[in-house]
């Protein structure tokens, strides 16, 4: 645990006690803070009260007269489309609003002095990409022999995490909720993936999306940022961050194009990834056979994760050697089985058409499983994956809409996993990849995107008679 330090003796409201709620409670009373908490679900405040919290109303006007910060869980709306009540009080008591992102960042650096060598904080943000980016640097370093640590929006809370050790590394998956609000924002290294339309309810847009993004940089301040620049976000970004062209403070990283200059660039075309540096080639690695990220917006990920090891001087056959073991991520281009030439891969986490593309355009011949609760500006944008597929299998309540927004594809209405998987699999031939990218949220059928990840896989066991 990460005790918070600067409220020993204070009252701090913590909003939704849920995994990172109550893990902020419990590291604010290590620190020696007051916790008082709510959330609206009886079965959460019964759980906090089970470990010795005080649960209290904090919508009153009188609720934060004696409070110094109000904690709050990273989904609960604290601007737009409209805050929260809880959060519209704390604003209007004059009551500083933060999560357990910024409690971590004011936190972590309580003991340094203490290392020899202080350790790292690595911290990961983009649209898409940064689960397998964060996974996979940290994979490198673990296996690099570094002490390393995987949290945030993966792996473990942030407050969960044990102390460092001596030059040990943290590394963080942060979304766009989380660095919005964070009043404390300061790692080492910072990593931007990419940008596509996102969660633009709760941003008012896609430049206020951007601009939580942003904030991870312009306010972080890190030693070095690793920038994604196959978009005109990322080109702006690394522009806004470097003194120049030469700058290696900023390595920019593409997938698909060559980059050249003076400064310091990662890229990956047709396969392989090529590190320049002062105008010449000092590293490149093979992706092609490397099973744990096929395609090229896995290639993207590989460039970043490798630019973000190599800031912090590993060499660049370790890293590869590293990356040749790497797993890959459940429900991210997740292969299942191989079976008579058809391969089963789970890229349930594909929930934005800009995930799902990439998933399309990662195979040549696709038997697609796709379908869910459509988010905003439709499937347009799929187009240019779509030659790849064969046949698409329409699942989830929205199936028939979704369907008649795919032009030009034999589409077939299957409504649930199990109809579309025993479909697909019945029909693919050698050589045909069945892959489930919804390019849809899940929450018409599934809790989550990994729940309808789980069942695809049950699904694709019980039809193969592997189970």
């Amino acid at each position: 645990m990460i005790p918070v330090v600067g409220f020993d003796g204070a009252v701090v409201a913590v909003l939704g006690l849920g995994r990172s709620g109550l893990s902020a409670a419990r590291a604010l009373r290590e620190g020696g803070a007051r916790v008082v908490a709510w959330d609206d679900t009886p079965a959460a405040r019964e759980r906090a009260e089970a470990e010795g919290f005080e649960v209290r109303r904090l919508d009153r006007a009188e609720s934060f007269d004696d409070v110094a910060c109000l904690v709050t869980s990273p989904g609960i709306p604290h601007l737009y489309p409209q805050p929260n009540a809880v959060i519209a009080a704390a604003l209007r008591a004059g009551v500083t609003v933060d999560n357990d992102i910024g409690l971590f960042f004011r936190s972590l650096g309580a003991d340094f002095d203490a290392h020899e060598t202080p350790p790292k904080v690595i911290a990961v943000t983009g649209s898409n990409g940064k689960s397998t980016t964060s996974a996979l640097i940290h994979h490198i370093l673990t296996a690099s022999g570094r002490h390393s640590q995987l949290a945030g929006n993966i792996g473990r809370g942030v407050l969960d995490i044990d102390p460092p050790e001596d030059g040990g590394v943290v590394v963080l998956e942060l979304s766009s909720y989380q660095t919005e609000l964070a009043r404390s924002l300061t790692p080492d290294v910072a990593v931007f993936t990419n940008l596509s339309p996102d969660h633009l309810d709760r941003h008012a847009g896609l430049g206020g999306y951007f601009a939580a993004k942003r904030r991870l940089f312009a306010e972080g301040g890190p030693d070095r940022a690793v920038i994604g620049v196959d978009e005109v976000e990322g080109l702006f970004l690394a522009g806004q961050l470097s003194e120049g062209r030469a700058d290696d403070r900023v390595i920019r990283v593409s997938s698909g194009q060559k980059l050249s200059g003076p400064g310091w660039y990662v890229f990956a075309r047709k396969g392989f990834l090529a590190e320049w540096r002062k105008g010449r080639q000092v590293g490149a690695i093979d992706l092609r056979e490397i099973t744990g990220l096929p395609g090229a917006h896995n290639h993207q990920n590989a460039c970043a994760a490798y630019a973000a090891c190599r800031s912090l001087g590993l060499p660049p056959r370790e890293i590869e050697a590293a990356m040749r073991t790497y797993p890959g991520l459940p429900h991210r281009s997740q292969h299942i089985v191989d079976l008579n030439g058809v391969a089963y891969v789970n890229d349930s986490k594909a929930t934005n058409v800009d995930s799902a593309l990439k998933a399309l355009q990662a195979f040549p011949k696709i038997r697609w499983i796709c379908g869910g609760l459509m988010k905003e500006g439709g499937l347009a944008a799929l187009a240019p994956g779509l030659e790849h597929v064969v046949k698409a299998y329409v699942i989830g309540r929205e199936a028939e809409s979704f369907a008649l927004q795919l032009p030009g594809i034999e589409a077939e209405i299957c409504t649930v996993m199990a109809e579309a998987v025993a479909r697909a699999s019945a029909e693919a031939q050698p050589g045909e990849v069945v892959l489930l990218a919804p390019a849809a949220a899940s929450f018409d059928q599934y809790d989550n995107f990994e729940k309808r990840g789980e069942d695809f896989i049950v699904c694709v066991q019980r039809v193969l008679g592997i189970a």
